[in-house]
């Protein structure tokens, strides 16, 4: 009410979020911020969805995709299923063509929504002014200032690079590049035996490709369940991959007609061309987190805490950029945990243990909750059952047989803890344990809810079921 006793019409100010950066969780914060009557203005400068969905997550999926369906063409020869041609053709050119062309309407897509949903998009890039100020830089070079009363940083990662091995997007290639060949390579050299040098591998040997892996460490996939990895790396070593373990590549050099990559112990590895999958670099530069009181990490990742917050109070972060796990999931739940923290909505802290996981080899690894490394090590009592892959019905009639199951449960309560699937489409069978892990569900009541026979998921009721524990 007015000092005259008139009742005031003007509309209290919204509440304006400034997203720098449209991948999953800038995309998912600006639905978040919307529903709950926030202003949101979204900046960025590719497209929406980010590199998760330009040249991530969906072509990287996309292609091994493509690699799945030729090696399923391959294998027909075993389920009684004989092709007239002697080999599976593949054009990798049309692939990419056709990957790139659902990235970029899928980005559309998410663009398109946001505008319907009253998101104002400025395609540009932006940094912090303070912390409660953004200035927006547009494609055409003009400058904006932005009052923000909340800012979340959503830049995500690039492909970290080496000086000795410097891409040059012809015959040494980061996963950036990998969208622009039109011919299989003859022979791939993939260096990183990670995440996203395993599925990079994988992937280009169900093309077709002779693949060599490097690896520094002990095993591919250091950070996977132990019996998952080296069930990978004798996945990879009986299609003829040449894996090598304990050899760090100290350079790579582009010959003309192929590559040559010289190992730290002086061996030297020809090939037609070499994968730099070495991990990421945080997008962070340039956007004055510290200027404004951000703590950021030596290696550029800003600092948060399970609801996304920084060190800031209205500055939040989310995804790749952050010392949070890198996953697309995780990034989208991080968003809409900030907003909803911003706007004194429910935000349930993010329970990283309680994530899923998916490794897209082939076959794919998925997990959630505790380790069976962590019980080794005694920090959960807890026991763990292991289905094998080729026991169970549906897998037979499929001709599958590497891969498992493993279910991790509470040895007091029987709460089902976590879970490990080895198997072709790992990603959809990891669901119902992480349902279990989520709700805390117990190994009875795993066991006694239904599965479909014959399907892969009996394996999971089976394995609950082994871990019962009769009353006393």
């Amino acid at each position: 009410m007015s000092e005259n006793g008139l009742v005031s019409t003007v509309a209290p100010k919204k509440h304006h979020i400034v997203i720098i950066g449209g991948g999953p969780g800038g995309y998912e914060a600006a639905l978040a911020g919307i529903q709950l009557g926030a202003q949101v203005t979204l900046i960025e400068r590719n497209g929406v969805g980010g590199s998760a969905v330009l040249t991530d997550v969906v072509p990287s999926k996309g292609l091994i995709a493509a690699a799945e369906a030729a090696a399923s063409v391959k294998q027909a020869a075993e389920l009684g299923i004989h092709f007239s041609m002697s080999e599976t053709p593949i054009d990798l050119g049309e692939i990419n063509r056709r990957l790139k062309a659902m990235a970029l309407e899928q980005s559309q897509e998410l663009t398109e929504n946001l505008l319907e949903q009253g998101v104002r998009i400025i395609h540009g890039s932006g940094r912090l002014d303070g912390n409660h100020h953004v200035i927006a830089t547009h494609a055409d070079g003009k400058e904006e200032k932005l009052e923000a009363k909340t800012v979340i940083v959503s830049v995500g990662a690039h492909p970290r690079t080496l000086e000795s091995a410097k891409p040059d997007g012809e015959r040494i290639l980061t996963w950036l590049d990998l969208y622009e060949l039109t011919e299989v390579p003859e022979h791939m050299i993939v260096v990183g035996s990670g995440v996203t040098g395993a599925e990079f591998a994988s992937a280009f040997l169900g093309l077709g490709a002779e693949v060599t892996l490097v690896s520094s460490r002990d095993m591919v996939l250091p950070g996977e369940d132990q019996d998952a990895a080296e069930l990978i790396e004798r996945v990879f070593r009986g299609k003829g991959m040449n894996v090598l373990n304990k050899s760090r590549a100290e350079t790579v050099v582009n010959t003309g007609s192929g590559v040559q990559v010289t190992l730290a112990d002086g061996k030297t590895i020809e090939g037609s061309h070499c994968l730099m999958a070495v991990g990421g670099i945080p997008n962070t530069a340039g956007l004055m987190l510290e200027e404004a009181g951000v703590e950021v990490t030596e290696s550029g990742h800003v600092v948060v805490n399970r609801v996304a917050r920084t060190s800031r109070a209205n500055v939040y972060a989310v995804g790749d950029c952050t010392n949070f796990l890198p996953l697309a999931s995780v990034s989208a739940m991080q968003g809409r945990t900030a907003v909803f923290h911003t706007m004194g909505d429910v935000a349930a802290p993010t329970q990283l243990r309680n994530v899923a996981a998916n490794v897209f080899t082939s076959p794919e690894i998925a997990s959630v909750g505790w380790s069976e490394k962590a019980v080794q090590e005694g920090l959960v009592d807890a026991t763990v059952h292991r289905i094998e892959l080729e026991e169970n019905p549906r897998a037979k009639m499929q001709g599958l047989t590497e891969g498992f199951i493993k279910i991790i449960a509470s040895a007091g309560s029987g709460t089902v803890i976590g879970g490990i699937v080895v198997a072709p489409r790992a990603s959809e069978l990891i669901y119902p344990i992480a349902l279990a892990v989520e709700n805390r569900l117990t190994v009875d009541q795993v066991a006694k809810t239904f599965a479909v026979y014959p399907s892969m998921s009996t394996s999971i009721t089976e394995a609950a079921r082994a871990l019962h524990r009769p009353l006393a």
